[in-house]
């Protein structure tokens, strides 16, 4: 297995099978978690009706706030746990796997009280009308009161895949995604519960995929089980992991202001019916997107360990090897929404007006699709050989520097078409730091390199 591979084979073994090796179980774990939210929006779109994926497309921000505090501790915890058992303190390892286990059920029932408190105005704020909030508090209910359920699986999941068990991790999201699909169209057509029926069909699939997690860890010829003893918090661990987490927690909370903003934009500029195209175009980027991301997770060990070992050149060439793949898989979802939008997006809806203006809009957001792929791959070099300072910097130079601003201009000059080409104008801006940034990185490492010599 790859993952055993360490660490002298990610210094002399072949760059292009390394990264295959890597990036491929977490290409199919991305995508697969990608799938996961397409189910819902497919069946609820052809199951409800077209304002019930508008209704859907609202709780996209909560959910990614959701997200967010899952990231907070998951991220954290399991990148504790990874360097706790590279120094063999096993002790601490297993409580921070306690602590996980804790502060996931405190975080998830703490959301779900203050959200389920306030949801409707909530939903009003994020882009809602008296026709799509409904359905968008239908779904949001059962997915709250399932919240602790989600941030513990996603919270275990990833403490799997930092103790040495990345196909385990992969499993557990394929099963819930497998799950998820054949509950679907049982409870929202076959007991007649919409889209309420496709919330539960979520939790339970995540329900069943927790329970199997249980089981793998309370195995205690595992190095990392349940145990009495560990779940009490320790406020180092506590805070070590909540620091480690802050970096992916702020960049999920400036996707959530950021979708809230786009939200509102097509709300007053385009109507009910632009949100719901956005839920849709938002859904077929975001599986080019993980796959990407997939790539960058393979490339991560493999950078990190070359450029610890000052072997700049394995450095250099497993970040064009990774812009290389990026780019192609980028230039795919280029041509797929450039020439057959229609198609893609009436998997999702039948309805005409709904099918046009996803359509327009998902050719205009992948317009410049082919260099996302290089943006996105630079930002995450940049985590991956320690310099975690510049990898926020442009991970949030889009978001918040660029669209930001874009999203607020834009639109009060060119109406609802104002929203979606700031999403392409933040792409190819982002893009050109990125360029300016990685360019001044490779001037240092040639200096540091010919030092070497």
């Amino acid at each position: 297995m790859a993952g055993q591979k360490t660490p002298t084979a990610l210094g002399t073994e072949s760059i292009g099978k390394l990264l295959m090796q890597y990036a491929v179980p977490a290409i199919i774990a991305m995508t697969a978690s990608s799938l996961y939210n397409m189910v819902d929006s497919i069946f609820i779109g052809h199951g409800v009706g077209t304002m019930a994926i508008s209704g859907l497309a609202l709780t996209f921000p909560l959910m990614n706030l959701a997200a967010a505090f899952g990231s907070l501790v998951g991220v954290g915890a399991s990148t504790l746990i990874s360097v706790k058992l590279g120094q063999r303190d096993y002790d601490t390892a297993q409580r921070v796997l306690g602590n996980v286990f804790v502060l996931n059920i405190l975080l998830g029932l703490a959301f779900t009280l203050v959200v389920m408190a306030f949801l409707d105005p909530i939903l009003y704020f994020f882009g809602g009308s008296d026709q799509t909030v409904g359905y968008a508090r239908d779904y949001m209910q059962i997915i709250l009161l399932g919240n602790a359920v989600t941030h513990l699986y996603l919270g275990l999941n990833a403490v799997l895949r930092s103790s040495g068990h990345p196909q385990k991790a992969m499993y557990a999201t394929i099963a819930t995604v497998v799950i998820n699909t054949v509950l679907d169209p049982v409870f929202i057509y076959g007991f007649g519960w919409g889209i309420r029926g496709a919330a539960i069909a979520t939790i339970v699939a995540q329900v069943i995929s927790l329970a199997w997690q249980f089981k793998l860890f309370s195995n205690k010829e595992e190095l990392l089980h349940f145990h009495r003893g560990i779940f009490r918090l320790k406020r180092k661990i506590v805070f070590d992991s909540l620091a480690i987490g802050m970096s992916p927690f702020l960049m999920n909370l400036a996707a959530c202001f950021i979708v809230i903003l786009i939200n509102q934009g097509l709300k007053e500029y385009g109507g009910d019916l632009a949100i719901g195209a956005f839920g849709i175009v938002n859904r077929l980027v975001f599986i080019v997107v993980m796959i990407v991301m997939g790539l960058n997770q393979g490339m991560q060990p493999i950078a990190g360990y070359n450029f610890g070992a000052k072997l700049y050149e394995r450095v250099n060439k497993v970040l064009k090897l990774t812009i290389v793949y990026a780019t192609v898989v980028t230039t795919f979802g280029f041509l797929v929404g450039m020439l057959v939008p229609d198609l893609v997006v009436g998997i999702f809806t039948s309805d005409a007006e709904l099918i046009d203006i996803s359509a327009r809009g998902l050719r205009i957001v992948v317009m410049f699709f082919p260099i996302i792929g290089f943006q996105m791959v630079t930002s995450n070099f940049f985590q991956s050989i320690g310099m975690a300072g510049k990898a926020i910097f442009l991970s949030l130079t889009r978001q918040m520097l660029i669209l930001l601003p874009c999203l607020l201009i834009l639109p009060r000059f060119f109406g609802v078409a104002g929203v979606w080409y700031s999403m392409p104008v933040s792409d190819v801006l982002a893009s050109l730091i990125a360029l300016v940034m990685l360019v001044m990185q490779f001037r240092k490492f040639k200096a540091a390199a010919a030092q070497v010599r």
